[in-house]
């Protein structure tokens, strides 16, 4: 995607102006008073002396089994010869032993690159993992696709052609074409199996970033005079505008949620606004009810800073103010072995709906892998 210099400007104060903040919030305070939903839980993985680090977990339903995925590394976050695990389940509560769905490619002779889970697609009979690798360096990034016709035997590596390090996988819009969730990157493509064709899609002018890792999103920022913003989530609103939520990390962190939205389809990005939308400082997914409404999962405390606790859904009927909250969970995990990076009890939650039941999976501590459910009647209008 290419911007000449007056457009650039041009976008900048269009979408900088007062007229165009937008007014996205919830009402959030403390967790005090907020109901609690009726859950049943199971744990995943819980692993006890080796492969210690767990995270980005991404959950899907295909031909009666869920199926979920997650990174795994020894003990550290993102370190040299992180892999992707994937458990198989017929009835929620009994999951396969863990088997490894991807291992990373050498960088150097001794050292491995890292590898991260990115979520599913599927098309027709077919499913699609997603997965990025780049170097220790952060560098050389690029996404991975399996593709699989029973959820449990997976295909070689298909290289996607896109420098991606996804937060969510594809994501259907009412047009049909598919949208990754990245950092600050929104790649899409018109190819319904999600193969082929990905095309790079930014609020920033692609002068400033060659690829999109959980390291290459603090200069573009900078530059821009902009707090960090990575790890984005979307929905679409009836009028067909994309609205892309986006963390804020680092020294940048005020305790809310900015946006970028786009009016065609994903193929250009509004510069970003500050919502008042509160926020832990965490990794977030937004959806679609049955019903027409909006959800958040996430974590919007602001009182305990990176604590990732508790969970948090919060409903909205319009896709702007997010009014209704209840408490997925709040019962903590007791770290095995600390490693770099290792905390937050509720880490990057990942949502479906399924047959009346939202299921909701999550790392815990960064060590452990955990699915929720619960009758999303229970989020009564």
């Amino acid at each position: 995607m290419k911007f000449n210099k007056l457009y650039f400007l041009f976008l900048f104060i269009i979408t900088n102006s007062k007229a165009q903040v937008s007014i996205i919030r919830n009402n959030y305070t403390e967790e005090k008073n907020i109901p609690h939903l009726r859950i049943q839980r199971e744990m995943i993985y819980a692993p006890e002396k080796e492969w210690l680090y767990s995270h980005h977990a991404s959950i899907t339903r295909f031909k009666n089994k869920f199926i979920a995925i997650w990174s795994n590394g020894m003990i550290d976050e993102d370190a040299p010869g992180q892999r992707v695990l994937f458990s198989v389940s017929s009835d929620f509560f009994h999951w396969s032993v863990p088997q490894v769905l991807a291992k990373p490619s050498p960088y150097t002779k001794d050292t491995l690159n890292i590898l991260t889970a990115a979520g599913f697609h599927q098309f027709k009979d077919t499913l699609v993992a997603y997965y990025g690798e780049y170097s220790p360096q952060r560098t050389n990034t690029n996404l991975w696709a399996k593709v699989s016709t029973d959820g449990e035997h997976w295909s070689d590596a298909l290289n996607i052609h896109v420098p991606v390090n996804p937060n969510h996988g594809p994501q259907k819009i009412n047009n049909g074409r598919l949208i990754i969730s990245g950092n600050f990157t929104f790649p899409y493509t018109d190819d319904p199996r999600g193969l082929s064709g990905w095309r790079m899609s930014s609020f920033y002018n692609d002068s400033l970033f060659t690829q999109d890792n959980p390291a290459t999103f603090y200069s573009p920022a900078k530059k821009m005079h902009l707090p960090p913003l990575c790890e984005g989530s979307f929905f679409q609103t009836p009028d067909d505008v994309l609205h892309a939520l986006l963390r804020v990390t680092g020294d940048g962190w005020k305790g809310k949620l900015w946006v970028t939205e786009s009016k065609d389809n994903g193929e250009h990005w509004s510069f970003p606004a500050e919502t008042n939308f509160t926020d832990n400082d965490s990794k977030f997914h937004f959806g679609k009810l049955p019903d027409g409404r909006f959800y958040y999962v996430g974590i919007p405390d602001t009182l305990h800073h990176y604590a990732r606790t508790p969970l948090v859904i919060a409903v909205s009927n319009d896709g702007i103010f997010f009014n209704r909250q209840f408490i997925i969970a709040d019962e903590l995990y007791t770290l095995k072995k600390a490693g770099l990076w290792k905390d937050g009890q509720y880490g990057y939650p990942h949502t479906i709906i399924y047959d009346g039941m939202m299921y909701v999976i999550i790392s815990r501590q960064k060590e452990a892998v955990e699915v929720i459910r619960f009758d999303i009647g229970q989020l009564k209008k």
